[in-house]
């Protein structure tokens, strides 16, 4: 049988009086003369279980072996609390060390560096942050899940290695089975031996993937790992991370901004009201007044702007940028918070950006200078969505994966969903790493996935 959480236990106040088992890890011990007073944690919540043990019932070496980070299992009868802010505790009748934690554990102190912990990547988990934004993860993973499903949406998984690349960008991890040491450059590489018969990679997006079966069943959407080869090594890149990416049949640029909107509202209105102790940790020590500002997005209506209106929001501002604004710039991280806390004062989806700037997928429109594209921006973040409507036309699509020196041959199939029944279609992509900083607050990508992938990182 599975035992309780100490999650569950805490509030179970019907179930004062009764003998239970619980088990976890020693957060702190504290002791007097008579009672050792042990925080268990087992984490499941951020709370711990206060355990009363009677150095006259527990053993003098069991005690000794409780230090911080030691596992333990409990047995006792769980009693009304006389101390504030808990509502039971567990008077311990018998006390067995799972396993010891010797002095050199290295989360011995209550507070550590961010930098520290990434280099323990293993342990940082046990630390009330990250267990807490580990638990946010968990509920947003849920929300989506929940969100899709509600609106009959088809969960498809696309592949991980692709001959594809779809941002047409080509910073991509090449995957082959040929040995290293017999290439030589001066000679190329004969593709024809390797396992696939042709060059394949690790895939920066399943949309191309996504869109075959939307073109098949209507909506779909895929969740899944994704990975891109960009060699920079900041707080806002990833060489591995997960991405969102619904596509929808029959649906335009006005249908796509209306779902992202939604869709935004729908996730982060799930975590404030099933994460509670854990989005009024982030609010009080990592990111003050995030509860308000999440609760502002959910009650917002979003501001719809083209790119045009944009750039002159920007240019008559009178504020002097780091990048320079002109139209045909791709906006900067500084551009987007400007607009969203300073002109809008709340979340903006811009639309119809230069076609010279976004994917070969997207929608050209009459003027043949932009594309049906959109970005989510809210305050503090800036971009957060990115999507469009995508090009059904075969042959303006063919000319446009020419234009960008792609090969059609490399899009054979995906230019045939064109040929056989095209529909007007849309989508969008999420980066979920993204999502969690904002729900979060935490301002390091690498801090709010299990085990960061990063330019020269790869050690957990």
């Amino acid at each position: 049988m599975i035992k309780d959480t100490i999650k569950q236990i805490l509030t179970k106040t019907e179930s004062i009086g009764s003998e239970i088992t619980v088990e976890g890890w020693v957060r702190t011990k504290r002791d007097t003369k008579e009672i050792a007073f042990i925080a268990l944690n087992d984490g499941s919540c951020m709370g711990n279980l206060q355990v009363i043990a009677e150095k006259n019932n527990i053993s003098e070496e069991t005690l000794h072996r409780l230090t911080t980070g030691a596992s333990c299992a409990v047995t006792g009868t769980l009693v009304e609390s006389p101390a504030q802010g808990q509502a039971v505790e567990l008077q311990a009748s018998a006390i067995e060390v799972l396993g010891d934690c010797p002095s050199d554990y290295p989360l011995q102190k209550k507070r550590h560096s961010f930098e520290f912990l990434r280099e323990i990547g293993h342990l940082r988990a046990r630390t009330n942050t990250f267990g807490a934004v580990a638990r946010v993860r968990n509920a947003l993973t849920m929300a989506v899940h929940n969100f899709f499903q509600e609106n009959e949406f088809f969960n498809v998984h696309t592949p991980l290695i692709t001959a594809s690349d779809t941002e047409g960008a080509g910073e991509m991890f090449q995957v082959t089975t040929l040995p290293f040491e017999t290439f030589d450059s001066s000679r190329g590489i004969d593709y024809s031996r390797d396992f696939f018969g042709k060059k394949a990679s690790l895939t920066v997006s399943g949309q191309l993937s996504a869109e075959t079966y939307a073109t098949a069943m209507g909506r779909v959407y895929t969740f899944g790992p994704t990975f891109r080869a960009e060699n920079s090594n900041t707080s806002r890149h990833l060489a591995e991370f997960w991405m969102i990416e619904p596509e929808m049949s029959f649906c335009d640029i006005n249908g796509n901004m209306d779902l992202a909107e939604d869709f935004l509202k729908y996730v982060l209105s799930y975590v404030l009201e099933n994460c509670k102790e854990d989005m009024e940790f982030f609010n009080k020590f990592v990111q003050k007044g995030i509860i308000d500002d999440l609760k502002a997005v959910i009650s917002s209506e979003f501001t719809r702007i083209s790119y045009t209106k944009a750039i002159e929001d920007l240019e008559t501002s009178g504020k002097t940028f780091e990048f320079p604004v002109s139209w045909g710039i791709d906006l900067a991280s500084e551009h987007e918070k400007y607009l969203t806390e300073e002109v809008y004062k709340g979340p903006v989806i811009i639309t119809d950006y230069p076609k010279d700037i976004k994917a070969f997928y997207m929608k050209l429109n009459d003027d043949g200078k932009t594309v049906r594209a959109m970005d989510v921006l809210v305050p503090r973040l800036g971009e957060i969505i990115g999507g469009s409507e995508r090009e059904n036309r075969h042959d303006v699509l063919l000319d446009k994966i020419k234009a960008m020196g792609l090969e059609p041959e490399d899009y054979w199939w995906y230019l045939d969903l064109r040929k056989f029944g095209s529909v007007p279609h849309a989508g969008f992509g999420l980066g979920f790493e993204r999502l969690v900083q904002y729900a979060t607050g935490m301002t390091n990508i690498r801090d709010v996935i299990p085990y960061a992938r990063s330019a020269k990182n790869c050690e957990f």
